[in-house]
């Protein structure tokens, strides 16, 4: 007998002894199959895995019917408001691999437990997800997306019938039904591929008369201002371009093929992201450059002068031009770790700041409750009052693209007159790699508090959101520890460049 059919006549009798010995209701194969599935989390934006890997079809259909057996139960509560909605549930799929087989994997799940999935029609913005929900009065919405992460990654994101995504109360339902799935050995019963359609929604119109209750489109098109938009090959095509053409706008296309590789890089719109539109605005050949990421919820802003601005600089002159321009009233909300510069336009003005944990699920739910005028964070997420309680990256570029032609001016003018009149403010994020043997240590260090950051003295300690030390002048650092990188996130906050770099070197010695 030859080496290998010792090994597998060895594997055979370890196996029989597995089925016979241990576990004699499942077969071997359904024992494998059990030991084999990865854990499948909710983050602050969905679940997202790689491609073939993690993000498979049997693991996708399992977290469908999940969130089917999940608006089952919701359903038979009297008290609940999906008991009053009809079985709709709106799906949508991005750019990348495998987008649209992904999303006709969930319909069909949705569809066996007596759901009606309504597919939109080619890669769609999440935003218009959520505008779809509350639109045609769904129970929810699943987006196959993975955002702005690099191409080899998909994502399953599960938003509620108002358009929000799914806070952790609901997801951890929906991951506890997964492990009970999983361990049963649970196995749907699917079509050949190709063979599975549902009905298809195309949202276009629909999604631009809501955009256009926000947007002054006549002041866009006497403004005689051109715009390169970034599109980054991703579901934000067809949208963002055809709204500023649409007005009259003068435009240039960037990436606006499909590719579901993104050119060979993360489909996000930071400085990195937006080079070739600001190469464009310095070439004189563009007046702003607007982009968006991969599901076009996130943005990208680069200013008539070339300069790339920072989302935290973008929500600061988001509620400067609701407020100044358009008379809005009402309260803002920001995530722990945004700058303050938004408490500073916010205080010139008499508006209330709200502060929430990361993640725009939080934001979202505060817009639910009271009128916020805008909600954002640091990582790139805007809505505004009346508008999805959910990022729109699309409005948040219009709308700076509206306040340049309403007022003849760079956004970085605009920002220097705010600056002049509520002082300057100096952000970045830094990470700080930990080992992970010492992770538990900080973080009971960090949360005893501290007296000092290097030279600054803390006056008070903000446990909302990891940990956030005020300091005077209105300076602070936050830390927050990353759930799957062995670093801590740390945020920066200064009122000179100077304090800036000394604050940077105290919280490295400071985890050191």
């Amino acid at each position: 007998m030859r080496k290998g059919q010792k090994s597998c006549k060895a594997s055979c009798k370890l196996l029989q002894w597995v089925r016979l010995d241990i576990e004699p209701r499942l077969d071997v194969w359904q024992l494998y199959r059990m030991s084999s599935y990865p854990k499948i989390k909710f983050g602050t934006s969905g679940w997202r895995g790689l491609i073939a890997r993690d993000f498979t079809f049997d693991n996708v259909r399992v977290a469908a019917q999940a969130v089917a057996d999940y608006l089952t139960a919701e359903r038979k509560d009297p008290a609940s408001p999906l008991a009053a909605l009809k079985p709709l549930v709106i799906l949508g799929h991005d750019a990348r691999f495998l987008g649209s087989d992904f999303a006709l994997a969930v319909a069909e799940i949705l569809e066996q437990n007596g759901y009606e999935p309504l597919l939109c029609e080619g890669p769609t913005p999440t935003p218009v997800i959520a505008f779809l929900i509350r639109a045609k009065k769904a129970l929810g919405g699943i987006n196959l997306t993975a955002s702005h992460n690099p191409p080899e990654y998909q994502g399953f994101k599960f938003s509620t019938w108002n358009g929000a995504g799914a806070p952790a109360e609901i997801t951890s339902r929906v991951e506890a039904r997964i492990a009970e799935l999983q361990q049963s050995g649970w196995e749907p019963k699917v079509k050949l591929p190709g063979q599975y359609t549902c009905a298809t929604i195309d949202p276009h119109e629909l999604y631009f008369a809501e955009i256009r209750k926000f947007i002054d489109f006549n002041v866009l098109a006497q403004s005689k201002i051109k715009v390169a938009v970034e599109l980054m090959y991703g579901a934000g095509r067809g949208y963002l371009d055809t709204l500023l053409e649409s007005a009259g706008v003068e435009i240039i296309r960037l990436h606006n093929e499909s590719n579901p590789l993104f050119g060979g890089h993360r489909p996000e719109p930071n400085a990195e992201g937006m080079a070739q539109a600001r190469e464009l605005v310095l070439a004189g050949k563009a007046t702003l450059g607007l982009g968006v990421d991969g599901d076009a919820d996130r943005f990208g802003v680069v200013d008539t002068d070339g300069t790339f601005l920072v989302p935290n600089q973008i929500l600061a002159l988001a509620l400067y031009h609701l407020v100044k321009n358009r008379g809005w009233t009402g309260s803002v909300v920001r995530t722990v770790p945004t700058s303050h510069l938004v408490d500073a336009v916010a205080s010139i003005y008499g508006v209330k700041v709200h502060e929430t944990p990361v993640g725009f699920k939080y934001i979202g739910a505060l817009m639910e409750s009271e009128p916020i005028i805008v909600g954002g964070e640091e990582s790139g997420g805007l809505s505004v009052k009346g508008h999805v309680p959910e990022k729109d990256g699309v409005l948040a570029t219009l709308l700076m693209a509206e306040l340049v032609a309403k007022e003849g001016r760079s956004l970085g003018s605009i920002l220097k007159e705010i600056q002049d009149k509520a002082g300057y403010y100096y952000s970045d994020r830094i990470n700080i790699a930990v080992a992970p043997d010492k992770k538990a240590g900080l973080l009971s260090r960090l949360g005893a508090g501290v007296d000092r950051i290097g030279d600054f003295k803390v006056q008070s300690l903000n446990k909302m959101d990891g940990f956030k030390f005020l300091l005077d002048d209105g300076e602070w650092v936050a830390f927050r520890a990353s759930g799957t990188e062995p670093v801590f996130r740390c945020y920066i906050e200064a009122r000179t460049p100077a304090h800036l770099e000394a604050l940077k070197t105290a919280c490295q010695a400071l985890l050191d």
